[in-house]
């Protein structure tokens, strides 16, 4: 089985960090009300956080430099793990298209915070034994943001 660098796995998830980030950015300023604009941004402010702690975990591993390829089936995988559909409802017209209320912003949110627990889960699998903490680690950080969006729209939704 091939297996990826930590660094190679802490820079993918950092891209999805970022497409979250910009995702939270465009919702805070789609909407006037100003609780909900202080929430994205505050969602916008854990993603840049958790951008720059896996930023310093990446920097903080020693790793031989080696370069490898993923090949057919394994590389149409790791492609369609980073850079899949869901993060191209960031874009302002489509995102204006599909959200219309806070609950579908959160909705969303949500989705995207699943999709990096997935993410991580998948490359654990892919992980030297040594680095699989690590991985771990990243997978408790995304969790805590859908526990804080769930919660997020049980208050706003009064269910």
């Amino acid at each position: 089985m091939n297996t990826f660098s930590i660094s190679e796995i802490v820079d993918m998830g950092i891209e999805k960090e970022k497409k979250r980030r910009d995702f939270y950015a465009v919702v805070s300023e789609h909407f006037k009300d100003k609780d909900i604009k202080e929430l994205f941004l505050k969602l916008k402010n854990w993603e840049d956080e958790h951008i720059k702690k896996f930023s310093e975990i990446r920097d903080s591993v020693k790793e031989p430099k080696e370069t490898e390829t993923y090949e057919g089936e394994m590389g149409a995988y790791m492609r369609a793990l980073v850079d899949d559909k869901l993060y191209s409802h960031v874009l302002p017209d489509s995102f204006s298209k599909n959200i219309k209320t806070p609950l579908d912003a959160i909705s969303y949110s949500i989705g995207f915070e699943k999709d990096a627990i997935l993410f991580f889960n998948e490359m654990v699998r892919y992980t030297v034994d040594s680095r699989k903490e690590i991985v771990k680690k990243l997978v408790d950080e995304e969790k805590k943001h859908i526990v804080y969006l769930a919660l997020l729209r049980q208050k706003i939704s009064g269910k």
